[in-house]
This record gives C-alpha cells, sequence and structure tokens, in this order.
C-alpha cells in the first residue's frame, strides 16, 4: 500500500521526522503517519477557529490583524498630535508668564515713576486747598482734587491686582492699636460722606489688633467705598465688635441692599450692581476682589450680610494681640506749642529727590504752620550746616542719584545718631512687605504714596504729642 499524500506536509514530532529504521512499505507505519496528520490537521483547524472567534465578529484573522495594525497606527499619529500640541501649549504658557512679568515689571515702575508726579499733584492741591480762595477758586480746586482722586483709585487698584496677581504683595503682620487705623479711615470718610449728603457715624476703637495695617486699611477702605457708592442717602456706619476669636471690624450702610443670589458675584472680578451705582463713579469693579484676596491672604475672615431694602453689613475678623511695643515719644520744643493750631512752629526736615514733590511739600506743611527745610539728599542738608533741631523728618525711600546712594532708612538711621529717638515718616510707592518690616523695626512710620494729606497730618499730631519723657507710649 503506497503512503504518499498530495496535502501539505506538517510540521512532524521528532521521533517520526527522524525514524531510527526506514519506513519501507510497511503497512502499520503508514497507517501510523496518516492518524499523526489527521490529528494535527484537527489541531490546526481549532487553532484557526479559535483565533477567528478572538477578532472582529464575522471577520478573518487577516481582517484583524488589519484593524489592529490600522488602529495602531491612529494611535501613533495620534500620540504625535498630542505631543505636539502639549509643546505648543507649554511655549504659549511661557510666553503668557513672560507677559505676566513684563507687565509687572511695568506697573512696578508706574506705581513709583507715574505716583510721583500724582503726589506732587495731589500735594499742591492739598496745599491750595488750605488757603482761603474764593468761592469758584475753592471750586475748581476741589473738582481738581476730586479727579486726582479718581485717578490715584484707579491707579492704585491696578496695581493691587497685579501685585496679587504676580503674588508679590506679602503681608508684615504686626500689633498695632485699632484706633491707628480707623480714626484716619473715620475722618477721611466723614467729609466724602458729607459731601454726598451722608450721615456717617464711627464708634472709636483701641482695642490691640495684629495684621499687616496697610493691607487691612486697604480692606477696610474699599467697604467704605462699596458702601458710598451704593447708598445715596441715609447713613454708614463705621465700628468694631468684639467677638471671642478676634476683633471684628464692620461697614454698615442703609443702600438697597444685595441679594442672595448676587452676594458671592459681587467679589468676583470686573463685577459691579447697577442698582444704586454713582452714574459718576469711574471703579472697575475690582475693590471688593481686591477685599477678599487680600483678607484670604492675611488670614481672616470676611463676612456679608444684606437684606435687599434694608443695606448691607461687610465685616473682616481681625486676631487679638496681646501685646504692643512700647516707646518713647519725642516731645516737641516747649516754644512751638500752640493749642488752636497744634502744627504751627513745628520744624520739619522734608528729604526727597523729586524738585516737585519738594515743593508741594513744602507748601503743604506750611500751610499748616509748620517751619520746612527741604533737600534732595543727605548731603545736600550736611551744607545747610543748620544749628536747629528738627521734630519729625519726612524722607522718601528711593533717594539714589548721581550724589547719593544711600536709602531714606539709611539717612534716617544716621540722623538718629545726632537727634535720638527723632520721629521719622519714610514715604514711599514700594509696597514689600520686606522693606515694612524693616521700617517697623526701625521704629518708623511707613506712609504709601500717593502721600494722602490728612493720614499725614493726624499722624504727625499723634507722634508729636507731648509726653514725659519717663512714660512710655504704645507705637505700631
Amino acid at each position: 500500500m503506497a503512503c504518499t499524500s498530495t496535502r501539505p506536509s506538517l510540521a512532524l514530532p521528532l521521533d517520526l521526522a527522524h525514524p531510527s529504521e526506514p519506513l519501507g512499505g510497511d503497512e502499520d507505519r503508514c497507517l501510523a503517519l496518516e492518524e499523526e496528520n489527521a490529528r494535527l490537521r484537527r489541531i490546526c483547524a481549532a487553532l484557526i477557529e479559535r483565533v477567528e472567534a478572538g477578532g472582529s465578529l464575522g471577520g478573518a484573522p487577516y481582517a484583524a490583524f488589519e484593524h489592529t495594525v490600522l488602529l495602531a497606527e491612529q494611535v501613533r499619529e495620534r500620540t504625535e498630535t498630542l505631543q505636539q500640541t502639549l509643546l505648543e501649549l507649554h511655549k504659549a504658557k511661557a510666553e503668557a508668564e513672560a507677559a505676566n512679568h513684563s507687565k509687572t515689571r511695568f506697573l512696578a515702575a508706574v506705581s513709583h515713576d507715574l505716583l510721583q508726579p500724582l503726589n506732587a499733584a495731589r500735594l499742591f492741591t492739598s496745599a491750595l486747598e488750605e488757603h482761603d480762595l474764593p468761592a469758584t477758586s475753592r471750586r475748581l480746586v476741589g473738582n481738581v482734587g476730586r479727579s486726582l482722586k479718581d485717578v490715584e483709585a484707579l491707579l492704585g487698584t491696578l496695581v493691587d491686582i497685579s501685585r496679587l496677581d504676580a503674588g508679590l504683595l506679602k503681608p508684615d503682620k504686626a500689633p498695632f492699636r485699632a484706633s491707628e487705623l480707623l480714626d484716619v479711615l473715620a475722618e477721611e470718610y466723614r467729609q466724602m460722606a458729607s459731601a454726598r449728603g451722608l450721615e456717617f457715624h464711627y464708634v472709636a476703637c483701641d482695642i490691640v489688633i495684629e495684621s499687616d495695617l496697610a493691607l487691612l486699611a486697604r480692606v477696610v477702605r474699599n467697604f467704605l467705598s462699596n458702601a458710598l457708592r451704593y447708598t445715596p442717602q441715609g447713613r454708614i456706619l463705621l465700628g468694631c465688635r468684639r467677638r471671642p476669636e478676634g476683633l471684628e471690624i464692620a461697614v454698615v450702610d442703609t443702600g438697597p441692599g444685595i441679594e442672595t443670589a448676587q452676594q458671592e458675584a459681587i467679589f468676583l472680578e470686573f463685577r459691579r450692581l447697577g442698582a444704586g451705582a454713582d452714574e459718576h463713579d469711574r471703579g472697575l469693579g475690582l475693590g471688593l476682589a481686591i477685599a477678599d484676596r487680600i483678607s484670604a491672604m492675611l488670614g481672616h475672615a470676611l463676612r456679608l450680610a444684606s437684606r435687599p431694602g434694608h443695606g448691607s453689613v461687610f465685616s473682616i475678623r481681625v486676631p487679638y494681640a496681646t501685646t504692643l511695643p512700647a516707646r518713647e515719644r519725642y516731645s516737641v520744643t516747649e516754644v512751638h506749642k500752640d493749642l488752636s493750631n497744634p502744627l504751627a512752629g513745628v520744624a520739619v526736615w522734608v528729604i526727597d529727590n523729586d524738585a516737585a514733590i519738594r515743593e508741594g511739600m513744602l507748601a503743604l506743611l506750611e500751610g499748616w504752620g509748620c517751619r520746612v527745610i527741604t533737600a534732595a539728599s543727605l548731603r545736600e542738608l550736611d551744607t545747610m550746616k543748620l544749628a536747629e533741631r528738627p521734630d519729625v523728618l519726612l524722607v522718601d525711600y528711593h533717594l539714589s542719584d548721581a550724589s547719593d546712594t544711600e536709602d531714606g532708612l539709611e539717612v534716617a538711621g544716621r540722623l538718629r545718631k545726632h537727634y535720638p529717638e527723632l520721629p521719622v515718616v519714610l514715604i514711599t510707592a514700594n509696597h514689600d512687605a520686606a522693606l515694612k518690616g524693616r521700617a517697623r523695626r526701625a521704629g518708623l512710620d511707613y506712609l504709601l504714596k500717593p502721600l494722602k494729606p490728612l493720614r499725614l497730618r493726624m499722624l504727625l499730631l499723634q507722634r508729636l504729642a507731648s509726653i514725659p519723657k519717663n512714660e512710655s507710649c504704645v507705637w505700631p
């Protein structure tokens, strides 16, 4: 019997592929080979069936293979597209960050260079308001002053939001009495409320709290400005409440109130309520957004309570401080005292390298009755060979020019070697927390540009109050 076959040969087991003895015509041997081939064909058929079952329904193994290759190619192409998109996003992010840094540097320059002439203009208008002017001229001067205040508020808002966005605004917390902040704000906003025909009430508070005075003032100012903006008639109250967790500083108004659904939205940027807004108001809708972000940065709880038709209460809770650094006040020379004009005859030295600001300070302070000496630098002051001691020093922080590289802190330190405990007010457009901390540790007061004349006047009155030298006083 022949054992040949027309079927394709399959791989044989090792013992059959290499028999130990020739095949010859042995029928048993041929039968065994046919049975082995049949078994292997059944195995192949089972494997093919299993492969086809694992592929797409109704498809063949090769079609499944092609589909898999196509999917792999699509995945590769989309992965490459995604990687390219990510690279473009990283590039766009880097460009946006560079633009943001550029904007921050620009606004930092604006906060000093542009505030310099604005500061001088505010000083000149405030000095004019001290003069006995005809009614028409007084009205014109008042209009100029209000316009400059609008510019100051808008510019200050832009600088604040830019510094917050860039993370450059850092708190410098220190203990101080609440009255150090609230007395000045009450006097300032009492005048503004009176000009709008509103009643303004202030409940004084002398509790010791701990915060960044300048940043906290920004929050309360925004509360007060918002109350003035949206209260067409009625009353505004500035006061405090003792709470177990801290002192709650509140601004209450009798305005139209805020609907519950809008109470979160008003703290978003560029959000303003239409009802009750002054048509001449030039705000940007950033005041409450700035207040919210500053309060979060300070870690102080901010609260709003309002009823439509009944008014609103904006408040911030500030932690108590247990102690204040004790300092002696520097007594003004006895012959300079004048109860009718407490600043009359007070010797004020002003050091600022901007000529316009020196002229503005001279006009303002002389209008208050002060005796004023101005200089561009300590070197220029030394050439005057002044024999009289100063009662107070007002010094700009940025004094560097071709002839003098010292800053205001260094100038204050050198003058205090000759006049111990001399009251010094450092005046600057620099909001840096480190600088505020240095000024505070050196015992200097710190005022930001554009300088608010009312704030300066009240500060001088506080610091120059005559107190016996052996009596210690609390300073912020």
